[in-house]
């Protein structure tokens, strides 16, 4: 395949709106956050090379995407993609081979980020939950402590921020052309809705940005920029910068279309998996072959007509819904490029190999793009910080709210314990501190980022915090005093892609699942060091039967670490 040279984005594009941001004191903490290196007061410079020297904790940039799979990251070895920016950050700091989630969904995943607690402990155990966000997070206690602190872009946790003087989120998934964003700060543009109860009566009102023509992607750093152009110099601050790409159903840029080619692409090895010896993964509906040919793959209902329900099912009409977002300038762009692409359907919709090669390549295409822009945006927040002197005492981080599968077992999405969507990538770079060019192999998980950033800033971790702090082991390489990783998913198959319900745990060597749910309970073991792709389930195996034996008493023992309830799963 081929990718066209990448070229590094300036910070040319200013954003639309700049706010003046009011720091506010957050409460609902249980206690007094312990500052052990507090910020430094009355700071009125407007220099912040000045104000970088004169406070010595590091600002914090929390960069985050939505299914980003580790293994479409340059800097973790992929060569179906460049990633300058990413991996800018990986080469000027630590890239982490062995970093997890908790739980492989989106919302989940975030609360996990946030409380540094699992699922069962922060209450949004999946994305049909709503965040509480009265309990304390590491976003408040950095607040409290004097951070000033913002979230822009995607938040996808059914409630408002709290924690935040300045919060601008995409309403629920986010569209990526047109996007709609709601605020706690609102402007001269901005439209005022009342939220109402079932008897009519007032119980909100809520602040809504409508960016007619704008790219989600693009609109999120401008976001990224005026925050930070406009924010309290002061002060150290604390930004999460959330992007929706490359979440389902992988819009690219119009501006960025024809730079990603994957006419050659060759599907994974597993690809035409047959899931012998798993139940569970009989069960899923995530392959490839289950997308949608107008909302996933892009074609019109003229290029498929008689060929699938699209349309009955609903999926046409919220293709054109999207495809409705677009300018007509950008529907122009779209067409021309598009509708050339799309006779290839055509050609293959005959035979059935050649179709899902067909949708595995389309797939790859708009997905990998997603990325392309997603990464140049990030390289404008980066030269930001080195053009303002920032990027020596920031503190910037790279992650995913998951793995995603990119054809791994004929699969897209994410949600099962095996790798691709356990692991996610995760990058970490602050020159004053942390070495650069430094890899680390040990296992993290995304409990870990909370106690990390409270950390960093001199506070004291709180006792409820189940992750641990990087902090030793990034500055001065301290081991990770870690055996094993514990990982729940809830939702089941009676929900989307009806994957089960499972838990389990991850040693460096070994995973033990347990899948039980309607219909479904049983165990898979694997040798990941023998068999990384985890197509060989070892349960039940006299070869195995002593590793079996411990696993199932390093979960039980995890399960009371964690007071993971023993009466569900």
């Amino acid at each position: 395949m081929n990718v066209k040279n990448i070229k590094l984005a300036g910070v040319g594009r200013m954003a639309l709106l700049s706010f003046i941001i009011i720091p506010a004191l957050s409460g609902c903490l249980t206690g007094e956050p312990q500052v052990t290196n507090a910020a430094s007061e009355g700071l009125t410079e407007v220099s912040d090379v000045e104000n970088t020297a004169k406070n010595t904790r590091p600002n914090i940039l929390f960069i985050m995407s939505d299914d980003h799979s580790e293994r479409a990251i340059s800097a973790y070895g992929s060569k179906l993609i460049n990633t300058p920016n990413i991996d800018r950050i990986a080469n000027e700091g630590v890239l982490f081979k062995n970093s997890f989630v908790a739980n492989s969904i989106c919302g989940p995943s975030r609360a996990v980020m946030l409380t540094g607690k699992h699922s069962h402990i922060n209450g949004f155990t999946d994305n049909h939950s709503s965040f509480d966000g009265t309990q304390p997070t590491y976003p408040q206690y950095l607040q409290k402590s004097g951070y000033q602190t913002a979230v822009v872009g995607k938040w996808h946790l059914n409630s408002e921020p709290v924690g935040f003087d300045y919060w601008e989120i995409l309403r629920g998934q986010g569209h990526y052309y047109s996007p709609v964003f709601v605020t706690n700060k609102p402007n001269e543009i901005t439209v005022t809705k009342d939220i109402k109860n079932k008897h009519g009566r007032v119980i909100k009102t809520e602040y809504e940005n409508t960016y007619l023509g704008a790219y989600a992607t693009i609109k999120t750093g401008d976001l990224a920029l005026d925050f930070l152009q406009n924010r309290d110099k002061s002060k150290p601050f604390a930004m999460i910068y959330n992007h929706k790409a490359p979440h389902r159903n992988w819009m690219p840029n119009v501006d960025d279309l024809g730079v990603i080619d994957t006419s050659d692409l060759q599907v994974p090895d597993n690809f035409f998996d047959d899931y012998k010896n798993r139940p569970a993964a009989q069960l899923q509906e995530l392959e490839i072959n289950d997308m949608y040919l107008s909302y996933d793959l892009k074609l019109s209902e003229a290029d498929y007509a008689g060929d699938l329900a699209d349309i009955s099912l609903g999926w046409g009409h919220q293709w054109q819904a999207l495809y409705g977002r677009m300018t007509p300038s950008q529907k122009k762009k779209w067409d021309a490029y598009y509708q050339e692409l799309n006779k290839e359907y055509q050609n293959v919709k005959g035979d059935a190999k050649a179709l899902l090669v067909w949708k595995y390549r389309r797939y790859m295409h708009d997905y990998l793009s997603s990325i392309y822009s997603m990464d140049k945006d990030i390289g404008r927040v980066l030269d930001y910080l080195d053009a303002q002197g920032l990027a020596e005492n920031t503190i910037v981080v790279y992650t995913s709210d998951q793995g995603f599968y990119i054809g791994e077992h004929g699969w897209f999405d994410k949600r099962f314990m095996y790798e691709e969507s356990m692991r996610t990538p995760l990058v970490i770079r602050y020159p004053a501190k942390i070495k650069a060019k430094q890899v680390i192999t040990e296992m993290v998980q995304n409990l870990d980022y909370a106690p990390t950033f409270l950390d960093f800033a001199g506070i004291d971790i709180p006792a409820d915090i189940q992750g641990v702090s990087l902090k030793d082991r990034l500055v001065e390489q301290k081991p990770i005093d870690r055996d094993s990783l514990y990982y729940h998913y809830y939702e089941g198959i009676e929900k989307e892609h009806k994957v089960a319900k499972q838990e389990g745990i991850r040693t460096d060597t070994h995973k033990l699942i347990h899948f039980k749910d309607v219909g479904v309970d049983h165990f898979e073991l694997y040798d990941i060091a023998a068999d990384p792709s985890e197509m060989h389930n070892l349960y039940g195996t006299e070869a195995i039967s002593k590793i079996q034996s411990d696993l199932h008493r390093q979960l039980v023992k995890v399960k009371e670490k964690y007071q993971v309830p023993f009466t569900k799963i």
